[in-house]
C-alpha cells in the first residue's frame, strides 16, 4: 500500500529523520509501541520522510508491511471489524503524508555502525540477503541486536550497500560507534579511509546545529590536507522511543533531531540524487520556527576564507573584480576545488551587498571561464539568498587535468586562504598530478612524531649576491618550492621568511616537551596560528603558521587542543 503514495511535486524544504528504530530492535525502550504510534509521532513532528533502521534487520519494516497486507486482505474478503477498518484507514492517511523507507543499522567490524537506506520498491528478501552477505548470522537476522559477532569490514559494507542501490550513511559518526569518533584507538589512515570512501554518501553527526571550527561539519569541509573530500553532514534522532526521555534529555524521540532537504518531490530517487550530488546547500539542520532559518552563506562567512572557499563582494569587469573571481576559480581547480560567494564580503558583520542581476552575472562568469581558462573546466553556478539579498554561488571542482591557466599562461594555486601565481615547483607538482608521476614522500620512522599537517617549513637557505634564497616545504601537501625570496614570497611564506631572517630561533631558549616546543601562538579574530619547533637527528626544524587543522597527536597536547 505504501508504494501507491503520490510524491509531492514542488521544490521545497522537506523534513527527514533517517534513523528511527522500532520495537524490532532489541534495545527499543517502548516495546508496546505500535507502528501507527510511530507514524503518528512522525506526523506530529511534521516529518516528510522517515526510515526504519533497526539493528542488523529489516524485521520492523517487514512487520508493518505484513500488518497492512493482512488488513487489506480482510478488507477484500469483507471481514474487517470496525477497529481494523479504522486502523487501515489511519495507515492510508499517514502513508499518504509520510514516505517510509526500509533500511537497517549495520554493525561492522570494530563495532562501527552504518545506515543503509533503500527504496520502498526494494524487495525485503534482497535486503535480508544483503545482510547475510555482510555476515549477519541467520539466527540473528530477526533479533534486532547490535551484538552480532564478526561481520564485515566498513569499506566492504559501504560498497555492498551502495551497489545494492542504497544510501550509505555513517551513523552518529562523531560519537559512540562512529567512524569519526575522537579518541578511538585506530590509525589515522584507517580513519581517513572510513570517512573519505567514495561509496559513503553522508556522515550523520550530533553537532550539526553548532558553529565553529571544532564541529564535525567544519572538520570534513574539504579544507584538511588528509581529508580532501568534503562530506555531507546530516542529523537524525536515532530514536529508540516515541518521545524524548524526560529523565534523560539526550535520549531522543522521533523527530527530535531532524534534517531539512530541498527536494522537487518526496521520493527515494530525489532523496538519493541529493546524497550522491555535490550541492551541500541542499541539506541543513532543521530549526523550529522560533529560531532563525539556517543560513549557509552567513555560516560560511563566519568561518571565513579557507583553502576551499572565498568571497567577493563585487562583480564587474571594471576594477579587476571579474578577473579576481577568475583567479580564484583557476586556483581552486588546481588545488582542491572550492566554493565562491559573489555579492558578500568575508566580514560576517558587514551586511551583504548582493548581486543586482545574478543571472546575468552567472552568464558573464561562465562565458569568461569558457573563453579564458584552459583546459575546459565545468563550473556550476546558482543563485542563493542571504539576509534578503541575492548572491551568486560558484562550485568549482578539483580539476582532473591540471595545470589550469588563465589566458594560457597564468597559473594560480590556493595556499591556505590565499590565491597566488604558481611558482615553478608548484607547476611541476600539478603536472605530476596529471600524469600520475610518483611524488617523493619521506616516511616518518616508527616512534618519531609526524610534523604538523599545515603551515610551512624553511628547509634550506643560500645567499647569492646579497639576496637570500629559501627552499620552502608546504606541510599541507609536501610540495617543495625553491628560490623563494622575501620579495617574491606570498603571505604565509613571507611571514616565515621574515621571522627566520629577523628573529632567528635559539633552541636553548625554547621550553621543550620531549622533542617538540611551542615558539609562539598568534590569534587574529577566530583564527589561530602556531609557530612550532621539533628536534630531529641533531637538528631543529621550525614550522611556521600552523593552523588547528594541522595539529595532531602530541602537538595537540603541546598547544592545549587535546580533548576539545
Amino acid at each position: 500500500m505504501a508504494r501507491k503514495r503520490k510524491p509531492k511535486s514542488q521544490v521545497q524544504w522537506r523534513r527527514i529523520d533517517l534513523h528511527l528504530h522500532t520495537p524490532a530492535s532489541a534495545d527499543y525502550q517502548e516495546p508496546g509501541a505500535s507502528f501507527l504510534d510511530i507514524l503518528r509521532q512522525a506526523e506530529s513532528k511534521g516529518l516528510d520522510i522517515i526510515a526504519f533502521t533497526d539493528h542488523n534487520t529489516v524485521a520492523g519494516y517487514r512487520r508493518m508491511q505484513e500488518e497492512i497486507h493482512h488488513l487489506e486482505l480482510l478488507e477484500q474478503l469483507g471481514r474487517l471489524r470496525k477497529e481494523e477498518k479504522e486502523q487501515l484507514n489511519e495507515y492510508r492517511r499517514l502513508l499518504a503524508k509520510i514516505l517510509v523507507l526500509p533500511g537497517f543499522e549495520f554493525t561492522a567490524t570494530f563495532g562501527f555502525h552504518i545506515l543503509g537506506i533503500f527504496s520502498p520498491q526494494t524487495d525485503l528478501r534482497e535486503l535480508e540477503f544483503l545482510l547475510r552477505r555482510l555476515n549477519i548470522p541467520l539466527e540473528k537476522l530477526d533479533q534486532g541486536s547490535a551484538e552480532v559477532g564478526a561481520t564485515t569490514d566498513v569499506l566492504t559494507a559501504y560498497r555492498a550497500i551502495a551497489e545494492a542501490g542504497g544510501i550509505v550513511i555513517a551513523a552518529h559518526a562523531n560519537s559512540a560507534n562512529g567512524v569519526a569518533m575522537r579518541g578511538f584507538d585506530f590509525g589515522g589512515q584507517t580513519r581517513i579511509a572510513y570517512t573519505q570512501d567514495p561509496n559513503l554518501h553522508a556522515l550523520e553527526v550530533t553537532d550539526l546545529d553548532k558553529k565553529g571550527p571544532r564541529t564535525t561539519a567544519s572538520f570534513f569541509d574539504g579544507s584538511k590536507p588528509e581529508y580532501p573530500r568534503r562530506m555531507r553532514c546530516i542529523q537524525g534522532s536515532d530514536a529508540h522511543r516515541l518521545v524524548r526521555d524526560p529523565n534523560d534529555p539526550r535520549n531522543l524521540g522521533i523527530g527530535d533531531r531532524v534534517t531539512e532537504i530541498l527536494l522537487p518531490q518526496v521520493s527515494f530517487q530525489a532523496l538519493r540524487e541529493v546524497f550522491l550530488g555535490n550541492d551541500f546547500t541542499l541539506t541543513r539542520p532543521f530549526r523550529p520556527a522560533a529560531k532563525a532559518p539556517f543560513d549557509y552563506i552567513q555560516a560560511a562567512r563566519e568561518e571565513g576564507p579557507t583553502i576551499v572557499q572565498d568571497f567577493h563582494e563585487r562583480f564587474s569587469r571594471r576594477g579587476g573584480y571579474l578577473y579576481a573571481i577568475l583567479c580564484d576559480i583557476c586556483a581552486f581547480a588546481n588545488t582542491n576545488g572550492g566554493t565562491l560567494y559573489i555579492g558578500v564580503s568575508a566580514d560576517p558583520k558587514q551586511p551583504p551587498a548582493g548581486v543586482g542581476n545574478p543571472r546575468q552575472a552567472i552568464e558573464a562568469i561562465q562565458a569568461e571561464v569558457a573563453r579564458r581558462i584552459t583546459p575546459p573546466l565545468e563550473v556550476t553556478a546558482d543563485v542563493q539568498e542571504t539576509q534578503g539579498k541575492k548572491v551568486v554561488r560558484l562550485l568549482v571542482p578539483r580539476g582532473d587535468d591540471p595545470p589550469y591557466a588563465i589566458d594560457d599562461n597564468k597559473i594560480y594555486v590556493r595556499s591556505e586562504s590565499e590565491t597566488g601565481l604558481a611558482v615553478r615547483d608548484e607547476i611541476v607538482s600539478l603536472v605530476r598530478r596529471t600524469v600520475a608521476l610518483p611524488k617523493e614522500v619521506a616516511e616518518v620512522p616508527a616512534g618519531r612524531i609526524e610534523p604538523p599537517r599545515t603551515g610551512v617549513e624553511i628547509i634550506a637557505t643560500e645567499e647569492r649576491e646579497g639576496v637570500r634564497y629559501h627552499t620552502m616545504r608546504d606541510l599541507r601537501n609536501g610540495n617543495v618550492v625553491t628560490n623563494v625570496t622575501r620579495k617574491s614570497a606570498r603571505r604565509l611564506w613571507h611571514y616565515a621568511i621574515t621571522q627566520a631572517e629577523d628573529h632567528p630561533i635559539d633552541p636553548e631558549q625554547l621550553r621543550w616537551e620531549g622533542d617538540i616546543a611551542l615558539i609562539r601562538k598568534r590569534e587574529r579574530g577566530e583564527q589561530v596560528r602556531y609557530d612550532l619547533a621539533q628536534r630531529e637527528d641533531g637538528r631543529v626544524r621550525i614550522y611556521y603558521g600552523v593552523t588547528d587543522d594541522g595539529i595532531h597527536g602530541p602537538w595537540a597536547r603541546l598547544v592545549g587542543l587535546e580533548g576539545e
